[in-house]
């Protein structure tokens, strides 16, 4: 597996922000910022990152906070602003590498995953996946809308990911991101799987296909 390193970068603007950084051992075929879970740039992501280093992807994960508050009320605080800062500063070091606009996608898992179709409704990048994003009706804090509100403004094609045994997302509330979706002027996709739950541990084969099929959208949209 790909080893992780995390740092603190400086753009020559002065803009800073710490990353964790996967690096392909190959070729890169282009850029993922990954967006971290509500706990934070944990295990798990470190992890994803390395998976997605294995596949040619140049992976970077910006800490979109710190730890000197408690996870429950960095949540509250995160905003729209926070997240496209973070993002902006992990998309100019993948274009210091090279990499241009059309080749940087944007996935996250939970919070992670709201924050990346937030950023695909404000930057012009190749394509983004949320898997199991909350905060569809009711937003996840004060400062980051509902999901339904900006999924018409979708900027690259966007791959939606949940499951059906989800306790914190209703069926209900997918289907309405689904139709909010199809108003945007790209491709946008959603896809339920009926046994599997908001982190996929319940269905391993769901969880199987829907990393393939994440795959497969990168792969698609980014060339």
């Amino acid at each position: 597996m790909t080893e992780t390193r995390t740092e603190k970068f400086q753009l020559k603007d002065g803009r800073s922000a710490v990353l964790t950084v996967a690096e392909p051992e190959q070729v890169v075929r282009g850029g993922l910022v990954v967006l971290h879970e509500a706990g934070g740039v944990t295990g798990t992501v470190r992890l994803l990152a390395s998976a997605l280093a294995a596949e040619g992807w140049l992976a970077v994960a910006p800490h979109l906070y710190d730890d000197s508050l408690p996870q429950e009320e960095q949540v509250r605080q995160l905003s729209g602003d926070a997240v496209l800062a973070a993002s902006d500063i992990a998309f100019a070091v993948l274009a210091e590498r090279g990499i241009t606009a059309d080749l940087m996608g944007v996935v996250g898992f939970d919070l992670g995953g709201t924050a990346a179709m937030v950023v695909a409704a404000e930057r012009s990048i190749g394509a983004a996946v949320s898997v199991g994003a909350s905060g569809v009706i009711q937003p996840v804090s004060t400062a980051l809308p509902p999901l339904v509100e900006v999924a018409g403004d979708l900027k690259c094609p966007w791959l939606g990911i949940y499951g059906d045994q989800d306790d914190v997302i209703h069926s209900s509330e997918v289907e309405k991101l689904r139709d909010a979706a199809a108003g945007a002027q790209v491709a946008t996709n959603v896809v339920r799987y009926p046994g599997a739950g908001h982190r996929f541990d319940a269905d391993p084969g769901a969880g199987t296909e829907a990393w393939h099929r994440t795959l497969n959208w990168f792969d698609a949209h980014l060339r």
